[in-house]
């Protein structure tokens, strides 16, 4: 399971041993700066928004508050899963992750890990992680959080990541996946209501990373990464956001209909998607005047798309309790 989500905030810039010639570390690593090294790996702050997008799709799909147990577990497997995709992720771009700015303090470009040890402890998350979910959840989420992984590493990380400015469009199909697991761990089976909401999570991506992408498009640029803001002017690239915005705020609002909620949901639907329509606007408006890379404020709309998702998310989980 893995949320297709980008941390802005530098890595940690806990000090490791630098290397010696020979590979080996000047000083031994204390226990803790291990651990933290192993946990850095997982990019914690990404899988944060696992809760997001996965508890309440749990309770609309238990039109209450579902049963503890299958929470617990399915959150145990998801971070498990979770961190495997992005500790593998981390070993398959340690080459741009040492160039960039936001990510060159990571374990591996700073060689708290070794390749050869992160990829070892990628594998074993990702085993834990499908039985785990198979044997305490059910097989079909399982099968799901895999597929997920699957597609993060070998689509988007291995083969769309550098060859496409496409990359983000639809690599963060493997994002869209908590929404379907968090409905298959309490029913079973998969239905309309847990598709809809993987179209918002699957249009609300590209604005979310285009907007950090902007702050950051020398970082990107300066590595060959062909993100929209690379390769499109900032109009260019503020337009498509502002496109994707539209098509999610709709498809948020088709999940009222479709799931038959209450009334809280459709109104915090609304409310949330004018705040949203009205960042991307500002960001556009920006963009025409001329303004480019900080002058432009994209972190603004990359701030509130955190926000924007998890109360969605949030409306949705408590409108069954209310209705």
């Amino acid at each position: 399971m893995f949320v297709t989500a980008v941390d802005p905030r530098p890595a940690a810039t806990t000090s490791y041993p630098a290397p010696l010639p020979d590979g080996t570390a000047g000083l031994r690593p204390s226990v803790r700066d291990v651990v933290k090294a192993y946990v850095g790996l997982t990019k914690p702050r990404i899988i944060e928004l696992l809760l997001i997008t996965t508890v309440p799709v749990m309770f609309l799909a238990a039109g209450g508050v579902p049963g503890l147990g299958v929470v617990a577990a399915t959150l145990v497997g998801g971070i498990l899963a979770a961190g495997s995709a992005n500790t593998i992720n981390c070993v398959l771009d340690r080459d741009i992750d040492e160039q960039m700015r936001r990510t060159r303090r990571r374990p591996l470009p700073r060689h708290a890990v070794s390749p050869r040890s992160a990829t070892i402890f990628g594998i074993v998350l990702g085993v834990l992680a499908t039985l785990e979910l198979g044997l305490f959840v059910n097989w079909l989420s399982s099968a799901l959080a895999l597929a997920a992984n699957a597609f993060y590493v070998f689509g988007y990380t291995m083969v769309l990541k550098r060859r496409t400015v496409q990359n983000i469009v639809w690599g963060g199909i493997a994002g869209c996946f908590p929404t379907l697991i968090g409905w298959t761990a309490v029913t079973n089976e998969l239905a309309w209501t847990p598709f809809v909401l993987f179209g918002v999570v699957f249009f609300w991506t590209p604005p979310h990373t285009w907007a950090l992408a902007m702050r950051y498009r020398d970082d990107y640029a300066s590595v060959d990464v062909p993100m929209l803001p690379v390769v499109a002017t900032p109009v260019a690239t503020a337009r498509q956001i502002m496109a994707y915005s539209v098509v999610m705020v709709a498809t948020s609002i088709a999940l009222w209909p479709v799931a038959g909620t209450g009334f809280v949901y459709p109104l915090a639907a609304i409310a949330l998607g004018v705040v949203f329509l009205r960042e991307a606007r500002g960001l556009l408006l920006r963009a025409h005047t001329g303004a480019e890379g900080a002058a432009l404020r994209p972190m603004r709309l990359f701030h509130f798309s955190n926000i924007y998702l998890a109360l969605l998310f949030i409306a949705a989980a408590v409108d069954p309790l209310l209705h």
